[in-house]
């Protein structure tokens, strides 16, 4: 009997439908995941959403599978358990290397020039320089990436780290570690956890929105040069199995969402057009960083 997992289902669940061959799946379901980059109730109310936007524009049923971790989804895209997913710069470069065929067709209009924000526990006396130059006085402490398959969390910061510091972080910094999401590395250095760390900086940006008292013990003190960072990226046997066109007409429905509740729970103002091509240069510094072949 086919398998189908409610689109809210709970991380347990996750996880064993990790475990399920594809043929376990029910054919007909397109189902789809998200690298955890936030808080789990955040994304299961995001994608959630997507989920039914998804179902009702394309006239399939969709379903959403949370993954424990970045490396879940993509290994959960290589083995065709999901067909398409949100993935960051380096998770959907290295998923579509793994599936030929599949392609980015879709980013946020934030995404072709993202940032990462380098943050800091107020107790540090660190600020951000007027000029932009990298901040002074961060040798010696302790710092945090967010997930290691990250890119705003992890690739790029660990990219300008090696450039303008010419050290490892684990020989620059007393101590390194990875949160695991962007919102716990905001808390980790709120709490003095950790002296240092990197985020997506619209993470940061929302905290302040709502107010979060979060930054009010971690502050911005350096902001990376823009790079291409998320994107949704599909497989390339989806119209075998939904019909000639599938993924051009997934493209054009997530373009054309419109939903202002469910973009600025991404947060994003739209979705535009993408191409794999925007994505060498995330490519380029993985390879730079050994992070792929």
């Amino acid at each position: 009997m086919p398998i189908r997992l409610n689109r809210r289902a709970l991380p347990l669940a996750a996880l064993l439908f990790a475990a399920l061959p594809a043929a376990a799946q029910d054919p007909a379901t397109l189902y789809f995941s998200a690298i955890p980059d936030d808080d789990e109730t955040r994304l299961q109310e995001r994608f959630g959403k997507v989920a039914d936007y998804l179902e009702e524009t394309l006239g399939v049923p969709v379903a959403y599978v949370p993954v424990k971790d970045y490396a879940a989804s993509v290994t959960a895209f290589r083995n065709d358990q999901i067909q398409l997913a949100w993935f960051g710069g380096l998770s959907g470069v290295q998923a579509r290397r793994m599936v030929p065929g599949s392609r980015a067709i879709a980013q946020g209009t934030e995404d072709e020039s993202f940032v990462t924000y380098f943050i800091a526990n107020t107790d540090t006396g660190l600020t951000e320089p007027e000029d932009g130059t990298f901040p002074e006085g961060l040798e010696g402490l302790s710092f945090t990436f967010g997930a290691q398959g990250s890119t705003s969390g992890r690739l790029m910061p660990e990219y300008h780290l090696r450039e303008i510091t010419g050290q490892a972080p684990q020989d620059f910094f007393s101590d390194v570690g990875f949160s695991g999401d962007h919102g716990q590395t905001l808390r980790l250095v709120a709490s003095g956890a950790y002296d240092v760390g990197a985020l997506n900086y619209s993470v940061y940006e929302q905290a302040l929105t709502e107010g979060a008292p979060e930054v009010e013990t971690a502050t911005v003190i350096w902001r990376t040069p823009p790079y291409p960072d998320y994107n949704w990226t599909i497989r390339g046997d989806v119209d075998t199995r939904w019909g000639e066109g599938f993924a051009d007409r997934v493209q054009a429905a997530l373009i054309a969402l419109d939903d202002a509740e469910i973009l600025e729970s991404f947060p994003r103002s739209a979705f535009i057009e993408a191409s794999d091509a925007l994505y060498a240069p995330i490519e380029d510094t993985a390879r730079e960083l050994d992070l792929i072949d």
